[in-house]
């Protein structure tokens, strides 16, 4: 899975803004925290689930679990909205 090209990232003051350039697939923006603007950032290069929750667990202190919950539930609202190509995995 990875991050569409049409979804454009800007950070500004410590937030992430995610917009898409294909206003007909989604027309609105997403602010993400550091930990969502994570995620979405390891989702610029193919991956799976598991290996960004690798990546967060070597990142942040924090117990694997919650982690993987995390991960779990920001990849599915970005797919929710088609920013994903490819299988979530």
């Amino acid at each position: 899975m990875k991050l569409k090209k049409e979804f454009i990232t800007h950070e500004s003051d410590g937030e992430q803004i995610l917009v898409s350039s294909d206003t007909k697939a989604f027309s609105g923006l997403v602010r993400s925290n550091s930990t969502a603007a994570f995620i979405v950032n390891q989702l610029r290069e193919e991956t799976t689930i598991g290996q960004i929750t690798d990546a967060m667990a070597g990142e942040y202190d924090a117990p694997r679990d919650v982690i993987e919950k995390d991960v779990a539930r920001i990849v599915e609202q970005l797919n929710s909205i088609g920013a994903i190509e490819g299988e979530v995995q």
